[in-house]
């Protein structure tokens, strides 16, 4: 383990008995929330920062599970003491959101009135409905206020509706190559993943729990999400046109590099993720748009009063960076405290993940203005 790691860290529950209510109008009873803290709540309860994970992320965004664990949570680089979120002077909290498969009541979980997993009998969710539960947590925790929402993706989304569904909750918010609504062109990538599941002949309508998992359906989506994870620049670097078998060209089994880099990371993918929840987290994703239930996309942003950290990466293909413009320029407008900083970076989308020195040092000064501004 790193000397600045958090050290090991240990998984926490919160079981709720209340009926939670959904976007759609559908209830859901006896949800259970798996996730991390890192660092201490002080006297006054005003340096918690909540961290949002991405699609196919977890609570587990710091520290180790054991002494020998090989992997830490999937920002270590960014929390823990004397990191970007200092473990020293804040309060880090993760969940698992709402519909994942590590912890967090999901289509895998048991339906209470049935005894058996929801599958697709699980109903639809928004982020807005993983942002009400995130809420239901943090009140729990007895956190009046948070310093800071922050996260990247999919975690950004959940970091925009914070600010603006419980806009009094939160001082901060940091949203990282993000947007208040995916493309077209993402939902397409989405739907090549929903078909390539569904269509595995194991998928059996969801109903596959105890049975023969659809790997190969799972694989396929994840290798077409994958694509939209990196750029150009990425692929090249990395792989080029080059053989990773020793077929030729003009045989029909051999196989490019890349090729091989999807179709590991495709299946390695299915050892640790439910494809029901894969389907049920990027219909999510291609439904979220901060402006459902307002007048317009201006009136949802207008609500964003806190100070407001956004971040990009210049070869971002999955959330291109004139979507952040657009709510920044939003934010301008409207004489908001609001900062943007657009990261050259040839790692595409996963930059967030990558790239950490100017990110690191962006968010460390924003975070530092923003608490010394509430302890004066």
């Amino acid at each position: 383990m790193e000397k600045s790691s958090v050290g090991i860290v240990k998984p926490k529950t919160v079981f709720f008995k209340d009926d939670f209510f959904l976007e759609s109008g559908r209830i859901l009873s006896k949800l259970t929330v798996a996730y991390e803290t890192y660092g201490t709540l002080n006297k006054e309860k005003d340096n918690a920062i909540l961290i949002c994970h991405a699609l196919t992320g977890s609570h587990h965004a710091a520290g180790y599970y054991s002494p020998d664990d090989q992997k830490p949570g999937w920002w270590d680089d960014m929390i823990g003491p004397g990191k970007p979120f200092d473990t020293e002077k804040y309060f880090i909290i993760c969940s698992n959101f709402l519909g994942s498969c590590y912890g967090t009541t999901g289509p895998a979980s048991i339906d209470p009135s049935t005894g058996k997993p929801y599958g697709l009998r699980f109903p639809v969710f928004t982020v807005k409905d993983m942002v009400k539960l995130q809420k239901k947590l943090i009140d729990h925790l007895g956190i009046p206020k948070l310093l800071c929402v922050a996260g990247g993706s999919m975690g950004g989304m959940q970091a925009l509706e914070w600010a603006v569904t419980f806009p009094e909750k939160v001082h901060s918010i940091i949203p990282i190559a993000t947007a208040g609504r995916i493309t077209p062109m993402a939902i397409a990538f989405n739907t090549i993943g929903r078909q390539a599941i569904m269509k595995d002949p194991n998928w059996l309508g969801g109903d596959y729990y105890g049975k023969t998992f659809p790997k190969d359906g799972l694989a396929i989506a994840r290798m077409a999400g994958h694509i939209t994870f990196m750029s150009d620049a990425s692929f090249q670097k990395k792989f080029g046109r080059k053989y990773a078998t020793l077929e030729g060209i003009y045989d029909f089994m051999g196989y490019f590099e890349v090729e091989n880099y999807l179709r590991y990371n495709g299946y390695k993918f299915t050892e640790r993720f439910d494809a029901n929840s894969y389907l049920y987290i990027i219909k999510a994703m291609d439904i979220f748009d901060l402006s459902y239930g307002y007048g317009s996309f201006e009136e949802a942003v207008s609500r964003i009063s806190c100070k407001s950290l956004f971040i990009t990466f210049t070869s971002d293909f999955l959330f291109p960076n004139y979507q952040t413009e657009e709510i920044v320029s939003i934010l301008k407008k409207l004489n908001r405290d609001v900062k943007w900083v657009n990261i050259e970076s040839d790692y595409g989308h996963d930059a967030f993940l990558l790239e950490f020195d100017i990110q690191g040092s962006s968010v460390a000064n924003f975070l530092e203005d923003v608490y010394d501004e509430i302890k004066k």
